[in-house]
């Protein structure tokens, strides 16, 4: 998880804390392109308000060091950054959106489903 704020990252250690899924952040653009260059991660999940790099800045260069990784932008802020993210799309930059709050288990759930496919009930 990319985030600057360290509520937001902790949720996310707290609801994979159970499960098979190990959980690991970022509290800034700069800092998670560094980590996935040294780990190659399956998901990553981004925050677009940060300072310094913009989940937006962010994203492009994570796409230069892995083009495949499923990327979730996860914000609150979708609509300040709209034109931004169709210049993404325009640019056929792979993305999906996750509207923030987000619970608990609504992080388990998008984790398992994104890695292991759509989960039947």
């Amino acid at each position: 998880m990319i985030d600057d704020e360290a509520a937001i990252r902790k949720s996310f250690v707290l609801a994979l804390e159970d499960t098979e899924y190990s959980v690991d952040t970022a509290e800034s653009g700069e800092k998670g392109i560094e980590k996935e260059r040294e780990n190659n991660y399956d998901l990553i999940f981004l925050d677009l308000n940060m300072p310094g790099l913009n989940g937006v800045e962010t994203l492009r260069i994570l796409r230069t060091i892995d083009d495949k990784v499923p990327v979730y932008i996860v914000t609150a802020f979708y609509q300040d950054f709209l034109h931004q993210l169709r210049d993404l799309e325009n640019e056929i930059i792979n993305f999906e959106l996750i509207q923030k709050p987000i619970g608990q288990d609504q992080i388990v759930l998008a984790v398992k489903s994104i890695l292991e496919g759509p989960i039947t009930f």
